[in-house]
């Protein structure tokens, strides 16, 4: 997918600020609303389902690269009802898709003990999966504006190298609109999707941002709330690190809302040695846990994991997994070790990691 990917050293940045993009969305995420104690920091369901959306991805490639067809959206939707399955929110499991299965639910990923506990609500997601309604733009599951449609897709900004821009759009819309239908969470989360590629691209965080936005305009026109993103992002600029501001352009769990207080955040704290205090200055909005989830996402993805605060990460439920996800999705869209149709997997064990079915 990505032909520079042959230069090591190319490959290792974009390994080093996908990893900075989940990790710092997991840390915003666990401690939102919360001062941080001295133990473990518990993962909150946005990383748990964006932990299965990079699945999820991973599993879509490895179905195009062994079936030549996929589409993308369903194979995610499948990945959300794997989640489903280990939290016990669905009272059987899914029956059609274990038939080219030992066990359902597969992968490694659902073997996790950490990802069966609660973590939070989200209505919406689970309203669509307990009625088997797999919503699309043109037909949603629900009519939900909240905030988990927009964080789970976050990481699907990593498909939006150059000249996909509009497919990771497409993407995150369509994956948000699994479960969240309202014309808001979609813009927003195509939006996110184009935003967060110019920061795995980028290595400033105001070109980053005004670049990604200049892009993402086209994604926003659908809905009158979203339009407002361009301006939280300016207010960032402008008038940084005001507390008043924050609460007034986060003031709900909504994604638009989400989205606005993450924009801010980033854009008043966007130098690396100051992802820790954007991250503390996030968790104060009235819904800190999805600011700062979508503020760590944007600062971890232009500065990379090493400027995320080591005594959160270290402390962080479900560091090891995210981390391995975000490696093995740039391995994935590199490399492709699970093999194809055509070639045999360099690495054997990767079709029962992510099995392409």
């Amino acid at each position: 997918m990505w032909p520079d990917m042959a230069d090591p050293d190319v490959l290792e940045r974009r390994t080093d600020k996908m990893r900075g993009l989940t990790l710092g969305l997991a840390v915003g995420d666990a401690i939102g609303n919360q001062s941080p104690p001295n133990g473990v920091l518990q993962s909150g369901v946005a990383t748990q389902l964006a932990c299965f959306t990079i699945e999820g991805l991973i599993r879509a490639s490895m179905r195009m690269s062994h079936k030549g067809i996929c589409h993308t959206p369903s194979v995610i939707w499948h990945a959300y009802c794997r989640w489903a399955t280990v939290q016990q929110i669905t009272p059987r499991p899914f029956e059609q898709w274990t038939s080219g299965a030992a066990k359902w639910p597969d992968g490694w990923l659902s073997q996790v003990p950490a990802l069966s506990q609660r973590r939070g609500n989200t209505p919406a997601t689970v309203h669509a999966i307990r009625g088997a309604r797999q919503g699309s733009p043109d037909h949603p599951a629900t009519n939900s504006p909240g905030c988990q449609g927009l964080i789970r897709t976050l990481p699907l900004g990593v498909v939006a190298d150059d000249g996909k821009q509009q497919w990771a759009a497409e993407l995150a819309r369509d994956t948000a609109a699994l479960t969240h239908g309202h014309p808001s969470a979609l813009a927003a989360a195509a939006a996110g999707a184009v935003i967060i590629g110019h920061c795995l691209s980028g290595d400033d965080t105001r070109r980053s941002l005004e670049s990604g936005m200049a892009e993402a305009k086209a994604y926003l026109a659908a809905s009158p709330e979203a339009m407002s993103l361009p301006k939280a992002m300016n207010a960032g600029f402008q008038t940084p690190r005001q507390l008043e501001r924050l609460r007034q352009l986060a003031p709900a769990s909504t994604a638009t809302a989400a989205m606005r207080g993450g924009l801010y955040v980033a854009a008043s704290f966007p130098e690396p040695e100051d992802v820790g205090a954007a991250l503390a200055f996030a968790a104060l909005a009235p819904h800190g846990k999805s600011v700062a989830a979508v503020a760590g996402a944007l600062l971890g993805a232009v500065h990379g994991v090493s400027a995320l605060p080591v005594d959160l990460v270290s402390r962080l439920e479900l560091a090891w997994v995210v981390d391995t996800l975000a490696r093995d999705v740039v391995i994935e869209l590199t490399d492709s070790p699970g093999g194809s149709e055509y070639t045999p997997p360099r690495d054997p064990t990767w079709w029962d990691r992510y099995p392409g079915w």
